[in-house]
């Protein structure tokens, strides 16, 4: 029988922070799959930042949606059909079947994942993209020794919290930034050695009081000022991880004020700093092995704990998109489009 799928595509390019008339909502059939591929019943979908880029038509990383096109997104799925061998209906998977109920992929392209041995949700979190993202971006670039003192912005999200987690597993002091006093406390919950608050007024005095010492590895996911507090506290040879900068996102022109970057390429020179970002699928190959076996032993044992943050319903995924990017979600953000 054929599926009918409820697709949300892109209406329009956003301009600043993504509004309901960016989005439309159709209804389409749902192609039947082809040798070697699956027809997927959507359960889960993943709602990340890196999104808000590709709606974009500026030149990035990776090519931008077009008017018209379902948006993209991770997406934890039940096999309906398979024309594939080894992947019967019933299993579930890790897809990027994107902000649709129903899809058809390759099987190839997808992760058969085992709900007795984790909540399939976090295949979409902590031991998935974005916790590959912490582990991938802190381990290979910011190379934390024992003793060391990591900070990391956005740290309540999945992956801030992952980043901070994993330093103290390290042996390494970790301050988190993030923002309201429920996030604050909840970096406390996780075991943080200092937790802070982005919108205090002396955010660079709170940084100078919480790292005497400074600050060896800064994972870089937000930008702007909080970027600003964190610079002048960064030791010589200090790392930083370039994963996010979301103070960015919806900005549609360049910031006023002076030009700081010969200030900030002084500072890189003087203190020998290693500024680099990345883009995690460039380290699956050698390191997301490592990662699955690590992660997963660390949240069995209960070293490492994730927060998810989860709404039900495909046509709320809009409204919830732009809300994370305000910082209204607290823990990795997630929508369920079917029933488990």
């Amino acid at each position: 029988m054929p599926y009918v799928s409820h697709q949300i595509r892109l209406a329009c390019r956003p301009t600043g922070a993504p509004k309901p008339e960016n989005f439309r909502s159709e209804e389409h059939t749902v192609r039947e799959p082809g040798d070697g591929e699956v027809l997927l019943r959507t359960m889960y979908l993943s709602l990340d930042p890196y999104m808000r880029g590709r709606m974009s038509a500026a030149k990035s990383y990776a090519k931008s949606l077009e008017i018209g096109d379902v948006i993209m997104g991770g997406t934890v799925s039940e096999v309906i059909e398979s024309r594939s061998v080894g992947l019967e209906p019933g299993q579930i998977v890790l897809g990027q079947g994107g902000w649709q109920s129903y899809s058809t992929e390759r099987a190839s392209e997808l992760r058969v994942l085992d709900p007795d041995q984790a909540p399939v949700t976090t295949a979409l979190g902590v031991l998935g993209m974005p916790g590959f993202t912490a582990y991938s971006g802190l381990l290979a670039i910011g190379d934390p020794q024992p003793g060391e003192t990591v900070a990391v912005a956005a740290a309540t999200g999945p992956v801030g919290s992952a980043v901070g987690q994993i330093a103290k597993i390290k042996g390494c002091r970790a301050i988190g930034i993030a923002g309201g006093p429920k996030k604050v406390a909840y970096l406390d919950e996780l075991g943080f050695d200092a937790a802070l608050d982005h919108r205090d007024d002396d955010l660079a005095g709170r940084l100078a009081e919480a790292a005497p010492d400074g600050i060896d590895v800064y994972f870089e996911n937000v930008g702007g000022a909080v970027f600003d507090a964190v610079v002048p506290r960064l030791n010589l040879y200090a790392r930083v991880p370039v994963c996010g900068l979301a103070a960015t996102y919806n900005s549609t022109e360049a910031e006023s004020g002076p030009d700081r970057l010969p200030e900030l390429m002084g500072l890189v020179l003087r203190k020998s700093l290693t500024l680099r970002g990345f883009i995690q699928n460039e380290f699956r190959p050698s390191m997301f092995d490592d990662f699955l076996t690590d992660m997963s032993g660390w949240v069995r044992s209960g070293q490492l704990k994730y927060r998810e943050d989860i709404t039900d319903g495909l046509e709320n995924a809009p409204e919830v998109f732009a809300g994370m990017l305000a910082g209204a979600n607290f823990g990795k953000t997630i929508i369920k489009v079917g029933e488990s």
